[in-house]
């Protein structure tokens, strides 16, 4: 007996009892469905979230105190003193491979202007910090090194800020603006970037001069860490050995001491973040695959259930010669159809889940081809796992016995 006239007789069979077959393809096209879509939702996520630390700039270094313990307690990094003034300026004059260089301190509070405040966090920086973040000014201009230098109340505020603060609209570059009682004076806007995939605001923020926060807010000595960029992206390793050796140089550090700072790349994020969604997407897509081992045991149930029925109709086919491995790859090719179409249904749900979910819920979701051609093998792998049995047991059937089953 040849292909067609199997598939003939496999779909008869099937359009015989039509909800019983919709019932048994559901389990597949919910597994299927749900891969898809998890899968969707982690791809989405990985690229969004390296996308996110891209914009910032690969070639980004972030050089912070190491965590340490003291009485048995560890120590807030932001309380830590082993980063200072001078070791950003080391960095900026002995180390070849990098571009630019910034301390940072920061501090949060309650930002007032007029009758209006609202509660927000500046940070202290020098000029190089808007390149190395890569950052831009909208309206007004950047402080400059002898505002650095002077320690001038200057700043430049984001725009929930401004949203804030100035609920008229009017521009605030040249108003003065209170943090913690003491008055700074708006000098520039920065460029809109919105939340990033952390949920936290971009726009929340105030920059000044480092050296006015370090004396006027916190009235400390130290810096809380320090941001630097390396000349390009190759050059980020070699960047970090330069720091690295410098540091513990100024840091006077033997060779048996443990580093009192801690330096990490850009790239090095991207790829621990990257990690840990491919660790979530496979966590996801395994707990959604349970439904696809569920769709497989109903279909084998149900093509047991289908032996049984047509027991005479087996017997009946052998008697008139048809073979056992035709009568088994009729079943198997039932299941396989049921497996398959179920499939289909499943992938185009699972399509349009993903773009339902990217659209009302705004996640960023990837639907990939190669979900798509794992998914499409997984369901015929599916069929001829769970259906092979089934189909064994229809061929091994005693022509006579299954003339007389009734």
């Amino acid at each position: 007996m040849n292909v067609t006239n199997l598939t003939k007789i496999a779909l008869m069979a099937m359009a015989r009892n039509k909800m019983r077959t919709f019932l048994t393809m559901l389990g597949i096209i919910i597994g299927v469905a749900s891969v898809i879509a998890m899968l969707a939702i982690g791809q989405g996520s990985k690229k969004s979230i390296q996308a996110e630390l891209s914009s910032m700039g690969t070639n980004m270094l972030f050089i912070r105190p190491n965590s340490d313990m003291q009485g048995g307690v560890r120590m807030d990094m932001s309380s830590m003193q082993s980063l200072k003034i001078e070791d950003a300026k080391l960095i900026e004059k002995s180390c070849p491979s990098v571009a630019a260089v910034s301390p940072l301190v920061s501090s949060n509070g309650q930002v007032i202007s007029g009758g209006k405040n609202w509660p927000t966090s500046i940070q202290g920086v020098s000029s190089s910090f808007l390149s190395i973040r890569n950052i831009s000014v909208k309206d007004g201009v950047m402080f400059s090194d002898q505002d650095v230098l002077r320690a001038n109340k200057v700043c430049l505020v984001g725009k929930t800020v401004i949203t804030n603060l100035f609920t008229d609209g009017s521009s605030p570059i040249g108003k003065t603006i209170r943090f913690k009682g003491i008055p700074f004076i708006v000098i520039g806007v920065l460029s809109e970037k919105g939340q990033n995939n952390f949920g936290q605001d971009q726009d929340d923020i105030i920059l000044a001069p480092y050296t006015t926060i370090q004396k006027r807010v916190l009235a400390i000595q130290h810096v809380q860490s320090i941001y630097a960029s390396a000349i390009n992206e190759n050059a980020s390793t070699q960047a970090i050995a330069e720091i690295t050796k410098a540091l513990r140089a100024s840091h006077k550090l033997k060779d048996s001491d443990d580093d009192d700072f801690e330096v990490r790349s850009q790239s090095e994020m991207i790829k621990t973040f990257s990690s840990v969604t491919d660790m979530l997407t496979a966590l996801l897509a395994s707990v959604a695959a349970i439904s696809l081992v569920v769709g497989g045991i109903g279909i084998m149930n149900i093509m047991f259930v289908s032996v049984t029925e047509r027991t005479r109709e087996i017997g009946l086919r052998m008697a008139i010669g048809g073979r056992e491995i035709d009568i088994m790859f009729q079943f198997l090719l039932e299941a396989v159809i049921i497996s398959l179409v179920g499939g289909i249904i499943g992938i185009i749900l699972g399509v349009l889940a993903s773009a339902g979910v990217s659209t009302i819920m705004n996640w960023p979701t990837s639907v990939s081809s190669m979900s798509i051609v794992l998914s499409f093998l997984v369901c015929v792998a599916t069929g001829v796992f769970f259906g092979w049995y089934p189909a064994r047991k229809a061929s091994y059937l005693d022509p006579i016995e299954a003339l007389r089953y009734e």
